[in-house]
């Protein structure tokens, strides 16, 4: 497939897990098609005349990235967009706040430490590895722990920013893994360990292979819940106002490229 030749008529690809971060923005496009790939949902159509692209990949890395590939061969597209619900790793975020993913880091990428049978887990003796992606400057694969937004596409987040009204919109780390975490004192230390503000379990698989084809990519996530500020269970009012939000980015990307 290598390196993808885009242009504006190419549609961006908007992904969420679920119904409830999808079907929003596909509520609100004309022309719609449905392209399904195998079992997942692709919705094709139009928003305010703008070639639009909704994958409903469901949960995890595995299938967020395979319909992130899949996508890519078939549409070509200008930019993805993963969005949709998180949970929040710093104390200062409340439900309906957005973080911008400035970065992304799967969570999950990380080796132990040596420890002897009976020594007992030690879940802070972590080294961080990272994932490998097609690094175009270098010609080769390299393993790093972070993958960058999209200048272009944070630029307009944060004009959309600006509209937004249910709650903050901050920026910063967001992290993946297939891991829904609990407890108070491990999302102490991925905070830490990472600097993330939020976890969710499809953007940075997503960065990993939008990297490798040069796609240029953003992760957008909305706090649904706090195991911090026992600000639970999820709320998932918060699905169709992140979809809002991210309707927002869009006219504003669209401005800005036209």
């Amino acid at each position: 497939m290598g390196s993808v030749k885009k242009n504006q008529q190419d549609p961006i690809v908007v992904q969420g897990a679920m119904g409830v971060e999808t079907q929003y923005i596909i509520d609100r496009m004309t022309e719609v098609r449905e392209e399904p790939f195998g079992p997942f949902r692709c919705v094709r159509g139009l928003f305010e005349g703008h070639a639009l692209v909704v994958c409903e990949t469901q949960w995890g890395m595995a299938n967020a990235s395979a319909l992130a590939a899949l996508a890519i061969a078939r549409y070509r597209p200008q930019a993805i967009i993963s969005q949709g619900t998180a949970g929040a790793h710093d104390a200062s975020l409340a439900v309906y706040d957005i973080v911008l993913g400035v970065r992304t880091a799967n969570s999950s990428a990380w080796q132990s430490h040596y420890r002897a049978a009976g020594a007992g887990v030690d879940y802070r003796g972590l080294k961080q590895l990272g994932v490998f992606a097609w690094d175009k400057g270098r010609g080769e694969f390299t393993q790093e722990v972070y993958h960058e937004g999209n200048p272009a596409l944070l630029a307009a987040a944060r004009r959309a920013a600006a509209l937004y009204k249910h709650g903050r919109v901050v920026e910063g780390t967001i992290t993946t893994c297939d891991s829904w975490n609990c407890e108070v004192d491990r999302i102490a230390f991925l905070h830490e360990s990472y600097g993330s503000l939020a976890e969710e379990m499809e953007g940075d698989a997503v960065a990993q292979v939008c990297q490798s084809f040069d796609v240029p990519f953003l992760d957008v996530r909305i706090i649904s819940n706090s195991i911090l500020l026992n600000q639970d269970p999820w709320d998932l009012g918060t699905g169709p106002v992140c979809q809002e939000y991210v309707l927002s980015l869009l006219r504003a990307y669209w401005q800005d490229v036209r």
